[in-house]
């Protein structure tokens, strides 16, 4: 199949993307006022925890079972490889380009954690459904694509929800300990603060407020290894990883989106359950069906509040232009390019079954945009608000172009 063809098929998921995007913007402007800064919170809130372990749940439920979990337990591991990888050269980035302390969170989050659930909710099927697509039957394309995105959507979940939601919590509360004393956003604990007392019982719910400022508080300096010019790389990096670990509260581990994807697999894997709620015969299909109504909510609602979010960033930030320009090096040139090498090794050795479609979802992962929810947690915590708006700006807008011509790349790879 031409390579320009393929960039015709791979453009068409993207647009739609934009086009969202574009409305979620026009919502937020001022004249609008729809998406305003209070309504967006409201939003976010209702994604968090209702809208996302409800599509969590329902396309596990539907898609996963014991067979398919045997056939695709690649993929855990490849997204995994993705959060590795995307640290790493985060990490790095934070080196060369000297990041300010309190935005270090934000640039390891949005270098580790691609949209691995949205973006192929909306990908994967309308590739199936545009004509010339190479993954044969639209309707056998979609079935399968739904499983792979709704497991990715799953993995991905647990992976940001643990991960990165603690590295963000971390860095949000050194600086509101005095570490960087000139940024004038307010602290995570700040957010229940002038509350009535129902007010104060729902904010409870939030992962944010699981967390004292006395239990979290990191136990080891990390200012004197810092400051020490002779402690080795490795040394530097078993430090950062311990101050994750010792900070990490086994809580907020169980964010909404992780609960829904811990059901999805009971339902899926338990043949009794299966049979009680998945079909259209069984008796408790009503609740998968309600689960899947609110879940459809998921997607647009998520893209609708990054185009509000990238409003805010038109008007710019403290952000430093290297920064930006790191973050879209790594998520949309080395992470491809590493991704590439990465899947193609593990079809030469046998650990990835031949189909095409498969092995397009493995190579996507490596080429996706920052996840929309880093927004959701820079709100939740009421930190770098702006300086995440400026990114998601620059990377959603430079992913129209690259991920549409890695999309048709990687088409072309597999086909």
């Amino acid at each position: 199949m031409a390579l320009l063809d393929l960039f015709v098929v791979a453009l068409m998921p993207v647009l739609k993307v934009l086009l969202i995007t574009a409305l979620g913007s026009l919502l937020a402007i001022a004249r609008v006022d729809i998406l305003g800064e209070e309504a967006r919170k409201h939003l976010n809130n209702i994604v968090f925890f209702v809208f996302s372990p409800a599509l969590v749940f329902s396309c596990l439920a539907k898609s996963i079972t014991y067979k398919s979990m045997a056939s695709l337990w690649f993929m855990p591991c490849n997204i995994l490889l993705t959060f590795i990888v995307g640290s790493a050269l985060g990490w790095l980035l934070i080196r060369f380009s000297r990041a300010p302390d309190h935005l270090r969170g934000l640039v390891l989050g949005c270098c580790a954690a691609g949209n691995q659930g949205n973006m192929l909710l909306i990908i994967i099927p309308a590739v199936c459904r545009e004509k010339g697509s190479p993954f044969g039957d639209p309707e056998s394309c979609n079935t399968h694509g739904m499983t792979f995105a709704s497991l990715s959507l799953a993995i991905g979940a647990i992976y940001l929800w643990s991960y990165v939601y603690n590295i963000m919590r971390i860095s949000s509360s050194r600086n509101s300990q005095g570490s960087e004393p000139d940024v004038s956003m307010p602290c995570v604990h700040s957010v229940g603060e002038n509350r009535n007392p129902s007010e104060i019982q729902k904010l409870e719910l939030l992962p944010l407020q699981q967390f004292s400022s006395v239990e979290d508080h990191v136990e080891v300096d990390v200012s004197t290894y810092e400051g020490t010019q002779k402690v080795l790389v490795p040394a530097k990096i078993m430090i950062f990883l311990r101050m994750v670990w010792t900070n990490i509260n086994p809580r907020t581990l169980f964010a909404p989106s992780t609960i829904g994807a811990i059901i999805g697999f009971i339902v899926g894997t338990t043949p009794p359950l299966r049979k009680a709620t998945v079909g259209d015969s069984a008796p408790l299909h009503v609740v998968l069906d309600s689960a899947s109504l609110l879940g459809n909510a998921a997607i647009p609602s998520v893209t609708l509040i990054l185009g509000a979010n990238l409003l805010r960033g038109l008007k710019g930030s403290s952000i430093h232009p290297p920064v930006i320009i790191g973050i879209l090096a790594v998520r949309y040139i080395a992470l491809p390019l590493l991704g590439m090498m990465i899947v193609r090794g593990a079809v030469y050795l046998g650990l990835v079954q031949s189909d095409p479609l498969y092995q397009f979802v493995l190579l996507l992962q490596f080429a996706l945009p920052p996840a929309m929810n880093i927004g959701t947690i820079t709100q939740l915590f009421g930190a770098v608000e702006a300086e995440c708006s400026v990114i998601m700006l620059w990377t959603y807008v430079v992913a129209a172009v690259s991920l549409t011509l890695w999309s048709a790349l990687f088409m072309w790879l597999v086909s």
